[in-house]
């Protein structure tokens, strides 16, 4: 038995609980009732007996709390009896109770727990609340758990003087009394919230911070808030129409969540500027008996805007103190401004992305005799377009075009830069400029706005360079595959793979784009035959590291496409992509972009 005493008899009530928002209601009703189920105490009193159950209720919510705060893990949950006369494997009946024995394990031994019970060194109470309460409490540590367990003597059980118990235990002991279903506001009622809730503010705080989904800022309000505070919350968020939608719905009991959802939907709280909690209509299948109950409505409102409404409720007779409902104004107030960062970013985010999508293709263009595919991966978290960029498009007459580019740099800037190049090369291309006056052209202009960005901006600012390969395909209906002519400006040198020949290089690297506004440039042709494969890549794939070793070390990029023999255009583009992925260890560190052209027989 885990238990650290002996004279305890077994079997041990024990009971597996999930890591959820329902664990600590479920602990305080299993410790409850195996507490009934025992004998009563010496002389039958039974205010000892309700004492030693609000108490044993109280600390084990507390540790299951804690447990999940901290560890994350499931928990399992052991309560005994002590009973006089009993000893060491005999059963608990035939005495009288004279303690009661309680465990909560999680998961996650590592997460050590200190012996500081002043509250200073963590961040919850509960081994504050347990230090003043029990008869005696400790820690265990094991290979795969840990262990708190506390015992509760009856003999210890004395009224409670005022002033007591510290200001902070006060607070939280006031708050889980006067919301707590199954501990009742007429006892250790003794302390105000002086503070507005203290180290339960800082903790609602913390984990609003940074989350970037409004939806999910409700949630985390819920849970906030039930069981602790209340039997049931609902959080409502405007739309951009100015109308209210119910967001999350959360109650203590999880089957009566779809029915309080169905009784408030239809009649949300105005939208106001009120941030003081009012009374609200108790909702039908709120509670299991139909007594009923006493709800708040508190606006979420930041900077002079209400962003949504939070409701709470508590079954039973109404017992809310202005001190606790302070508190949820204060609650309220932070998911309000948490909804609200949320928003800015979803807004910045959309905006972003939209422009992104307008520079690059959609998708490729389909032209005959030439199967094609891209790769593309921008490095940016939360990026559709990174420094990299592509485009193939029909240039009239039969003929196609396509480019595959890299800025330098990966900020917005350099990302704004792929967009004016792409539609520059579409504009000169269709006004008939061969590939070496699209390059020509195109390195004028890179050059002459870096040299206006310099004038501008002094010796701080940095000009942009491009690499970039841009080719133009004729081609064949009759016999298949293309006549191809390209060039390379600063690029990784494009690859063709044959089947009777290999791997070869089709042109040689030139001079960056946007260095020398008199750089000229020169192309190169070839026939694309059915059955022949052109890979063009960008330097997040030659230059993949591992360790000091690049992935294009001796012809790296060209025995991993030698491999590729029989592929199709996509095949071959994700074969190259997962050979840049496994070169190395860590994360791939630049954008990687993969252009591939298949041809096939007419």
């Amino acid at each position: 038995m885990r238990l650290p005493f002996s004279g305890l008899s077994d079997p041990v009530t024990r009971t597996a609980l999930s890591a959820s928002q329902l664990a600590p209601a479920r602990a305080r009703t299993l410790v409850r009732a195996a507490i009934s189920e025992g004998p009563p105490p010496a002389g039958s009193e039974a205010w000892k007996l309700e004492r030693l159950a609000d108490d044993a209720a109280l600390l084990v919510s507390e540790l299951v709390t804690n447990s999940l705060m901290h560890a994350g893990t499931d928990v399992e949950i052991a309560c005994g009896l002590e009973t006089s006369g009993q000893g060491p494997g005999e059963p608990a009946d035939g005495g009288q109770l004279t303690g009661v024995l309680v465990e909560v394990a999680d998961r996650q031994p590592s997460g050590r727990v200190t012996g500081d019970t002043s509250g200073q060194r963590g961040r919850g109470l509960g081994l504050q609340i347990v230090g003043a309460l029990a008869e005696s409490w400790g820690v265990t540590y094991r290979r795969t758990e840990k262990v708190v367990w506390f015992r509760l003597a009856v003999s210890e059980i004395v009224p409670a003087p005022a002033g007591a118990l510290s200001e902070a235990m006060h607070r939280e002991l006031d708050a889980a009394e006067i919301f707590s279903p199954s501990v009742r506001a007429d006892r250790r009622r003794v302390a105000e919230w002086t503070d507005r809730g203290g180290a339960f503010l800082a903790e609602a705080s913390e984990l609003l911070a940074g989350q970037l989904d409004e939806d999910m800022v409700a949630a985390l309000a819920g849970q906030l808030l039930v069981p602790r505070l209340a039997d049931w919350c609902a959080v409502w968020l405007t739309t951009e129409s100015g109308a209210m939608r119910l967001s999350r719905v959360w109650h203590a009991d999880e089957r009566r969540v779809d029915a309080l959802r169905f009784a408030l939907e239809p009649d949300p709280p105005p939208p106001t500027l009120r941030t003081v909690g009012i009374p609200w209509p108790w909702p039908e299948g709120a509670d299991e008996d139909g007594t009923g109950g006493s709800a708040l409505a508190f606006s979420l409102v930041s900077g002079g805007t209400c962003v949504g409404s939070l409701v709470i409720g508590r079954a039973g007779p109404p017992e809310t103190t202005d001190t606790v409902a302070r508190t949820v104004e204060d609650v309220a107030r932070r998911v309000a401004q948490a909804v609200v960062t949320a928003r800015q970013y979803t807004r910045q985010t959309s905006i972003s992305r939209a422009l992104q999508r307008r520079q690059l293709p959609p998708s490729l263009a389909s032209l005959p005799g030439v199967e094609s595919a891209i790769v593309y991966e921008p490095h940016g978290r939360g990026q559709t377009v990174g420094g990299d960029f592509y485009d193939l498009f029909p240039m009239g007459n039969g003929r196609w075009a396509f480019l595959l580019g890299d800025v330098q740099g990966k900020d917005p800037e350099a990302m704004s830069v792929t967009g004016l190049t792409r539609h520059l090369v579409r504009l000169l291309a269709r006004e008939g400029h061969g590939v070496e006056s699209v390059l020509g052209r195109l390195n004028a202009a890179m050059a002459e706005e870096g040299a206006e960005a310099v004038a501008v901006g002094g010796e701080s600012a940095q000009p942009r360079f491009l690499s970039l390969v841009y080719g133009e395909l004729q081609p064949d209906p009759e016999g298949g595959g293309a006549r191809c002519t390209l060039a390379s400006a600063g690029h990784p040198p494009p690859l063709k793979l044959s089947p009777g020949t290999g791997v070869v290089r089709v042109a040689e690297q030139q001079m960056l784009l946007g260095i020398d506004d008199g750089t000229e440039f020169t192309a190169y042709s070839f026939d694309l035959a059915p059955g022949e494969t052109l890979l063009c890549v960008t330097d997040g794939v030659t230059e993949r590291r591992s360790g000091q070793r690049q992935l294009d070390d001796d012809d790296g990029l060209a025995d991993i496409f030698a491999g590729c023999g029989g592929m199709g255009a996509m095949a071959v583009a994700e074969r190259v992509r997962q050979a840049a992925h496994d070169f190395g260890p860590e994360p791939v560190e630049d954008d990687l972009a993969i252009l591939v052209l298949h041809a096939v027989a007419g």
